[in-house]
């Protein structure tokens, strides 16, 4: 069944399991389309794609139209409030590298007493007409996401996990194993070790643990491990591969017998 934004996040830190996707697509139809193949909640991915300032709002919507929950990537730590004002569940924060910069997410992301998130006549408060029950409302259904995804960030994880505020952290294998010089070892004993200590800051500190997968393989193992938030592969992905997989089973088809 359809979560609303305040169950979700009582969900995720329940310690219930949440698959979603990244969309990096900056069209209302793509979030619609994913959002009919009922993902726990989709990710847009205001990092990597050309997702701009004018295009949240439409993006938000389209999600809704199915009643996912649709959170955001963002580009920076400034951007927060504006993308929350638009109509964002969640906010993901890549690149954390310090309990200052977690603190610095939490400043942003809640409004006082919690934080110093500025309130506003967005889309989120009903452009100002909803604003004391918005303000009711967004400090406990905001999910609150940070990245930890370098060697320095690895190196303060028990800092950055003990910040107040933070629900999930979630780790960027990729970009954790270029920062550990980790990706050209066939084995990845170090990447795999970084993985298995923030999994264990994030247990000792009563944080949700989260990583991306390119696909559903090893989501079990990862569940077994403690982890219980999941970003699996993207839009982009998803369409290469159902179209690869189509178009090989139309051409074997051809093939004589």
């Amino acid at each position: 069944m359809p979560q609303t934004p305040e169950s979700f996040r009582e969900a995720c830190l329940s310690g219930q399991v949440k698959i979603g996707t990244f969309v990096n697509m900056a069209h209302p139809s793509v979030v619609e389309v994913t959002a009919m193949g009922r993902p726990d909640f989709i990710c847009l991915d205001g990092e990597h794609s050309q997702i701009g300032r004018g295009d949240w709002e439409n993006l938000f919507r389209a999600g809704e139209v199915h009643q996912v929950t649709v959170m955001a990537r963002v580009p920076n730590i400034a951007a927060i409030p504006g993308i929350l004002d638009a109509g964002a569940k969640g906010i993901m924060v890549p690149m954390v590298s310090t309990a200052e910069e977690a603190r610095a997410v939490v400043m942003a992301s809640r409004y006082p007493p919690l934080g110093r998130r500025g309130v506003g006549p967005g889309r989120a408060a009903g452009y100002g007409y909803r604003i004391p029950d918005y303000l009711a409302e967004a400090n406990r259904s905001v999910l609150v996401t940070i990245q930890v995804e370098n060697a320095d960030g690895l190196a303060n994880i028990d800092a950055i996990a003990a910040v107040e505020g933070i629900d999930v952290i979630f780790i960027g294998p990729g970009d954790l194993g270029v920062s550990l010089a980790a990706l050209d070892d066939p084995g990845k004993p170090s990447l795999d070790q970084a993985i298995a200590r923030i999994a264990s800051a994030c247990r000792e500190k009563g944080r949700v643990c989260g990583i991306f997968r390119p696909g559903p393989e090893a989501i079990a193992r990862f569940v077994t491990d403690g982890f219980r938030f999941f970003v699996m592969a993207s839009d982009a992905m998803m369409l290469t591969a159902a179209v690869s997989e189509a178009m090989a089973a139309a051409r074997a088809a051809l093939e004589p017998t």
